[in-house]
């Protein structure tokens, strides 16, 4: 595996960092206004080190906020996303799937007849790939 450096800058990973954590907390309560309480301290906590201008006292503070959203991650958090496919997944993740083309064949002839044209042109491309197959020109 080949070594590439971070190219994220100071001020991304704090944002991510704040925005992991405000996730966290939604994860933790359940009451809307308890959410925003606890969210208004976060942002209260991001605050008041906004200023800082030592760049070791900023990656001191970025490494102590990773810690401690580490040491209060929550055991199940919650699915946000409908989407999502993260540890927890979204509740619609991989929910809708596409049937393979063979299923097609199984159709009954009185369901085929409602699509004539789709079945006649299937019918064509099948031949067709058929024949290459047995040249051996498929790719």
């Amino acid at each position: 595996m080949a070594f590439a450096p971070e190219l994220r800058t100071h001020a991304q990973k704090v944002c991510t960092l704040y925005k992991k954590a405000m996730r966290q907390i939604e994860s933790y309560y359940v009451a809307r206004f308890v959410v925003r309480y606890h969210q208004v301290i976060l942002r209260a906590r991001f605050d008041k080190h906004k200023c800082e201008a030592d760049p070791k006292e900023q990656r001191r503070l970025y490494w102590v906020g990773q810690q401690e959203l580490f040491d209060t991650t929550h055991p199940v958090p919650i699915a946000k996303f409908a989407s999502s496919a993260g540890i927890a997944g979204g509740p619609a993740h991989a929910r809708v799937v596409t049937p393979p083309d063979w299923v097609l064949d199984y159709w009954h002839p009185l369901e085929k007849a409602h699509y004539p044209e789709y079945f006649c042109v299937r019918e064509l491309r099948k031949c067709e790939y058929i024949e290459h197959w047995n040249k051996g020109t498929l790719m």
